[in-house]
């Protein structure tokens, strides 16, 4: 199955954009914030499974992932419940995360010839998640020496990464083989 036509890519990144939005609403201590990470959680855990159930050729790759995103999802759910018992779920995603990453890495971007898929406006926006990552790991670390912008860093990171992951829902899809016209009648 190539990465264009995969099931339920689009709730998976809502999903995902809701966590980070359960984070933000954490970070700025506003109400809800467990509330929404609980329901992104449980919607990525739930709408993950049900993506794995619906594959016809599941693979070890396929279970290793299975394995990642339901750990990664019972370990929010439960921290964000204030429960113990949480390093098992972080050893079971580490290990997994180190197996799909032997084992795939990073030709899980690149296109099905093995040929690398960046075309401009990928290599923005690849630039821009790095920013992201960056602008929240800095914004981590200032926040533990209590730098007064580390919040407003915080905030800008996860809202860039938010965007990164809905990127593909509001740009329009290409038409290949289409009318060159844009088909428009041409007597």
């Amino acid at each position: 199955m190539s990465i264009s036509d995969k099931i339920l890519k689009v709730p998976l990144r809502i999903s995902l954009s809701i966590i980070l939005v359960g984070l933000l609403l954490k970070i700025l201590q506003w109400p809800y914030a467990r509330e929404t990470m609980m329901v992104g959680f449980a919607a990525t855990g739930i709408l993950y499974l049900f993506r794995f159930w619906k594959k016809n050729e599941k693979k070890f790759l396929d279970i290793v992932k299975l394995v990642l995103v339901v750990s990664w999802t019972l370990n929010g759910l439960l921290r964000t419940l204030h429960l113990t018992y949480t390093t098992f779920f972080q050893i079971v995603i580490g290990l997994s995360f180190v197996t799909w990453f032997v084992m795939e890495g990073t030709a899980y971007f690149l296109d099905e010839d093995r040929r690398s898929k960046n075309q401009r406006i990928q290599v923005i926006w690849n630039f821009a998640m790095v920013v992201g990552a960056l602008a929240i790991i800095a914004g981590s670390i200032l926040n533990v020496l209590n730098w007064r912008f580390a919040i407003p860093l915080l905030v800008v990171g996860i809202t860039i990464i938010a965007a990164y992951i809905l990127k593909d829902i509001f740009t329009p899809k290409k038409i290949d083989g289409g009318d060159p016209n844009n088909e428009e009648f041409q007597l």
